[in-house]
């Protein structure tokens, strides 16, 4: 069990689940820049965890690793407790851990989906439950404590494909789950999604609108382009954002080849009607 650290008034913590590697570790460094105490949660990564810890503790300090198993529900409801007695407050969660398994419709299995929904659904809301639960003690002492959740979806929901079912189909049920939690957990707790899109798909907040947002927080604040990590950062700072998602606009890949552009067959000509009767 980690020991606790001294504890530091002003610091805000957040635990990141999936922090070892890949965007949940660019997720963490994001926060830990800026003045996050995060908690970084792992599996089976203990050396990438570790450093991870190191590279966020050199920008905020006081950043710890904790391991657990997110799909197992025994080991998700003791995450929280555990990251609460190491620092002895949790202000935010960005649930960025997957499960990413490939199947398809010939492989869909009963099996399949529930180690999907498992870890990548049900842990979400078993941690944002956690917050909660730890949100409305802290308030018997501290009035104007608040609480926020971040859950990582995935741009297959905008852009559906054949693959991959049980894994979109888990991050379809936590993006049904951010509207009801944030509906049940207010005002203790803000719920925010965070999501990739690609192609025709509008993003929520770009352009002028990320701006006038944007302007509306600290100067060390502020972001200027959003990414995924950006957008995290700015669900979490922003009172005003519960209960939606932020589609962060990704530029589809250039080595990825696209579907040909077809170009529909022009209307065939067809006279105006005949006038009949008398002139």
């Amino acid at each position: 069990m980690s020991a606790p650290i001294p504890q530091v008034a002003s610091l805000r913590t957040v635990l990141v689940t999936g922090a070892a590697k890949r965007l949940g570790r660019e997720i963490a460094l994001k926060l830990a820049a800026n003045g996050w105490r995060v908690a970084v949660h792992y599996r089976d990564s203990v050396e990438e965890a570790r450093q991870t810890v190191a590279d966020c503790s050199r920008l905020t300090p006081g950043s710890q690793a904790f391991r657990s198993n997110l799909g197992n529900e025994t080991a998700v409801r003791n995450l929280l407790p555990a990251v609460i007695e190491a620092f002895g407050q949790v202000d935010a969660v960005v649930n960025c851990a997957s499960t990413f398994e490939h199947d398809t419709a010939a492989t869909f299995s009963f099996t399949a989906m529930e180690k999907h929904m498992r870890s990548n659904a049900g842990a979400a809301i078993l941690i944002a439950q956690a917050l909660h639960n730890h949100i409305t003690e802290r308030r018997k002492t501290q009035p104007d404590a608040g609480g926020v959740v971040v859950n990582l979806l995935d741009q297959k929901l905008w852009n559906k494909t054949p693959d991959f079912v049980s894994y979109t189909l888990s991050k379809a049920a936590l993006d049904a789950a951010n509207s009801m939690l944030a509906l049940a957990l207010r005002p203790l707790v803000r719920v925010v999604g965070v999501a990739p899109v690609m192609g025709q798909h509008q993003p929520l907040l770009r352009g002028e609108k990320l701006a006038e947002r944007s302007a509306e927080l600290p100067e060390h604040h502020r972001e200027t382009d959003l990414d995924t990590k950006a957008a995290v950062l700015l669900a979490l700072q922003e009172e005003s954002i519960s209960g939606t998602t932020l589609l962060v606009e990704e530029e589809v890949p250039k080595d990825k080849a696209q579907a040909p552009v077809v170009e529909p067959p022009p209307a065939p000509f067809v006279p105006p009607a005949r006038r009949t009767g008398r002139r």
